[in-house]
């Protein structure tokens, strides 16, 4: 029988292992590459014989740099394994250095390549905003572009902060933070109105010119002039308190409390700086821990730590260096960047910045006074946040909370009949999830909204059928297609369940032709105690481990967090069907028409109600519109 398929089929992995082995990789392919490579300025990929990307640089003179790599001498080890796999290159020209460095940063966070500092959990940050796109201006959280008119505030490092910022400044300038579509419906106050959260705009409770006053103020606090803004509230507190109007000078002090409660909480307030970035790089066992700390308007809006990920043989300067192209590629950098360490490309980053943001930005490293003292705290607090994440590592490892390889399981390897200590996953009721080596990988998460027409209510056993086969059907295709990136086949599934659920999932894994993976069923013990969990497997007596059994511990942890995950995505689920209006399912009736239908009508159901004339005399509703709203709500069978 022959080897290898015709031609027209995909390749097999034995000819795809062939073609590999054949390329040939190192020096002198990159040399053969110098002699083609653009001579300005640009960016090169450098790629394996497989056809992934191992790194992106950016150069000044792409030709000089490629033929330092052709040499193969005079690297460390680090470069000199990545030129031995190099088997192609790529390159992009730009006008300038600064663009290839913008370049660099935008293909390195997107391609993920395995010789370059890449940046990690990189959320984009919550800002405050002042929306201005209605006459009375709304404050609200914002996350992602900046494309809504108004004035932005922050980044503040996490939803949290920027939370109690808000309803802090609700209480200190009684700024609405409710929807256009619910202002518009309101015939009293709510309940915010009650509680001195907001001075009810929607009922005419204050005029537009007063609440136009409280939005100045508002701005003129977040932008830093809070000593202004406070100065003219005592002045009208011992106002209305000498006219005797003790009620209006109890609520201009609770707005002064409010503000002193929002400084209170900044931690570190700079007198000298007033728009900046504080990045403090500590390097410890092999690993890197970036501290980033955000001053805007004078105030400390929080810090947040990131560990890139990066060769262990880098220098603190490097990664940190590497870092901050990476960090502001999707966000607004300020004036004034600080660093912990003096980086090469210093005056390079700041040219790039400002390409990017349109204004003069410094980049420096301060060496005394006060900016000293606000780069020193961000080292400490990196230097405690890599010690900390390196003892819970260690604690992992130790205890096995959710380490896949954890040693803790070499006591059951035997029992459960595992052929190698298992990489845990667990698939519980429509939600997936999974544990690594530094915690769950929650990127992997994944959650199953049931499909089938049939399924009856409350069917577990239904249910779990059509996930499990859903989900390891994908794993069939891929195994069968070669791929060999695909999601691997796990050692140990964990079913939340008895007897019944585990049954149920060995007849879908038979069913796909995967007998081989071992699957547990965790029951809750007498009265859904914790602690008293059996384990169920196949063909053996259902396991009762001790209560302190680190093993019981590891799976009550995965089974809890999968819980949470499940009861989030279900809570956001039903939060967007009450949100959810009957005029979303009309065609062609888009935010805009939405809000002129419910302002005239009042409601969706008195929208459903009207007549095709009434429906045309709405702003932007036209003839053929208004027959297709009304056919809508009114044809149905």
């Amino acid at each position: 029988m022959p080897l290898e398929k015709p031609d027209s089929a995909p390749d097999s992995l034995l000819t795809r292992a062939r073609k590999i082995l054949s390329a040939e990789t190192g020096a002198a392919v990159i040399g053969r590459y110098a002699k083609t490579a653009p001579a300005g300025p640009g960016v090169y990929r450098m790629l394996d014989a497989e056809g992934q990307v191992l790194y992106v640089g950016k150069a000044r003179h792409l030709k000089k740099r490629v033929l330092s790599y052709a040499r193969g001498t005079g690297h460390n080890n680090r470069i000199a394994r990545m030129i031995a796999d190099t088997a192609s290159m790529e390159f992009v020209t730009t006008n300038s250095e600064m663009e290839a460095l913008l370049l660099e940063a935008n293909l390195i966070k997107r391609l993920k390549p395995r010789f370059n500092v890449v940046l990690r959990d990189d959320k984009s940050f919550p800002f405050i905003l002042i929306a201005r796109d209605h006459p009375i201006p709304q404050i609200l959280k914002h996350r992602g572009a900046r494309n809504r008119k108004g004035d932005y505030f922050g980044p503040f490092a996490s939803a949290g902060a920027v939370g109690r910022t808000i309803n802090t400044l609700q209480r200190a300038f009684l700024l609405r933070s409710c929807s256009d579509a619910y202002y518009e419906t309101r015939v009293r106050p709510c309940l915010l109105f009650q509680i001195k959260r907001c001075s009810a705009p929607c009922t005419g409770e204050i005029s537009a010119e007063a609440y136009g006053v409280l939005v100045d103020e508002a701005l003129s606090f977040l932008r830093g002039e809070s000593d202004e803004v406070k100065h003219r509230l005592h002045a009208l507190m011992n106002e209305a308190s000498q006219g005797q109007d003790y009620e209006r000078a109890a609520s201009f002090r609770d707005r002064l409390t409010a503000l002193s409660h929002i400084q209170s909480r900044q931690g570190i307030n700079p007198h000298t700086v007033k728009e900046a970035d504080v990045f403090a790089a500590h390097q410890d066992a092999g690993q890197t821990c970036i501290q980033v700390f955000f001053f805007r308007s004078g105030n400390n809006w929080g810090n947040r730590a990131y560990f890139p990920r990066a060769d262990k043989a880098l220098p603190a300067d490097e990664v940190l260096e590497a870092f901050i192209a990476q960090f502001y590629d999707d966000k607004p950098p300020p004036k004034q960047v600080l660093l912990s360490h003096e980086i090469k490309g210093r005056r390079l980053l700041a040219e790039a910045l400002e390409l990017k943001a349109g204004h003069k930005i410094t980049v420096t490293t301060p060496q005394r006074g006060e900016k000293r003292e606000l780069v020193d705290h961000a080292l400490v607090n990196a230097r405690e946040a890599l010690a900390r994440r390196l003892a819970e590592s260690a604690s992992q490892a130790r205890s096995s909370r959710v380490s896949p390889r954890c040693s803790i399981w070499k006591s059951r390897q035997n029992a459960w009949s595992l052929r190698q200590q298992p990489h845990l996953r667990k698939q519980p009721g429509g939600r997936h999830d999974r544990g690594g080596t530094e915690g769950f990988i929650k990127a992997q998460y994944r959650k199953f909204n049931m499909k089938s027409e049939d399924l009856a209510p409350g069917d577990d056993y239904a249910m779990m059928r059509e996930m499990l086969n859903r989900r390891f059907s994908r794993l069939v295709k891929e195994r069968d297609k070669d791929q060999g990136e695909g999601w691997a086949a796990p050692d140990l599934v964990l079913i939340d369940g008895g007897p019944g659920q585990l049954s149920a999932a060995h007849a879908v894994l038979d069913e796909l032709g995967l007998p081989d993976i071992l699957i547990a069923a965790v029951a809750k013990g007498p009265d859904r105690n914790a602690g008293r969990e059996r384990i169920y497997l196949k063909g053996k007596q259902p396991l009762l481990l001790e209560p302190r059994d680190p093993v019981l511990y590891c799976i009550q942890t995965l089974r809890d967090e999968a819980h949470r995950f499940a009861v989030g995505a279900h809570r956001a689920r039903r939060k967007k069907g009450i949100t959810a209006s009957p005029l979303d399912e009309v065609p062609g009736i888009g935010p805009a028409r939405k809000r002129a239908l419910l302002q005239h009508f009042g409601s969706a159901k008195a929208v459903s109600r009207a007549g095709v004339a009434d429906l045309e005399g709405v702003g932007g509703i036209s003839a053929q519109m208004a027959k297709a709203i009304y056919d809508h709500f009114h044809e149905r069978g």
